[in-house]
């Protein structure tokens, strides 16, 4: 199979996968495309899908560079790349933390997109609050305590209220 050839098959296959799944997706040039993940814990994980002249290139943010705890945070991490299938967790160069993978053109199907974008967004998901547990905590503390002190919405801080001080967890 010829490398355009090759290129357009795994482009289909993309287009095909997103479309079945009903997922948001945006086309910003030839051989890109951006997937909106809806999820639970990272309520939004954006994916980009390149396609190359020989491999399909995965990027999606996981979360910035942390405050506090670098070397058990990406301990953590790279802990987490074992068990990891068709990507991993990297950082770049000031320390925010990527998935990123690399697979050759010839096995990008509709079911590998669908499974691809699957693990994304579990990776994310499942990862995501003990990521920033590990190296936010101490903004997420002030962060309670500031709302707790106005009586504003704690929603969206509730799986770490046992971060807080006692008698904050309400």
């Amino acid at each position: 199979m010829g490398t355009d050839s090759a290129r357009e098959t795994a482009a289909g296959a993309i287009a095909e996968a997103v479309a079945e799944a009903g997922l948001e997706m945006e086309r910003p040039r030839e051989g890109s495309f951006l997937v909106t993940l809806p999820g639970t814990a990272k309520l939004k994980t954006l994916v980009w899908l390149e396609v190359g002249a020989h491999s399909l290139t995965l990027t999606s943010f996981f979360c910035r560079q942390p405050d506090e705890n670098h070397a058990e945070f990406y301990q953590w991490l790279m802990h987490r790349n074992s068990d990891m299938y068709g990507m991993a967790f990297a950082a770049d160069d000031v320390g925010d933390v990527y998935l990123r993978g690399r697979l050759p053109l010839k096995g990008i199907t509709p079911d590998e997109v669908d499974r691809l974008l699957g693990c994304a967004l579990t990776y994310t998901d499942e990862n995501f609050n003990a990521a920033l547990e590990r190296g936010f905590a101490s903004a997420i503390r002030k962060e309670w305590r500031w709302r707790a002190e106005r009586g504003h919405d704690m929603r969206n801080l509730k799986a770490f209220a046992h971060l807080a001080e006692p008698g904050h967890h309400e």
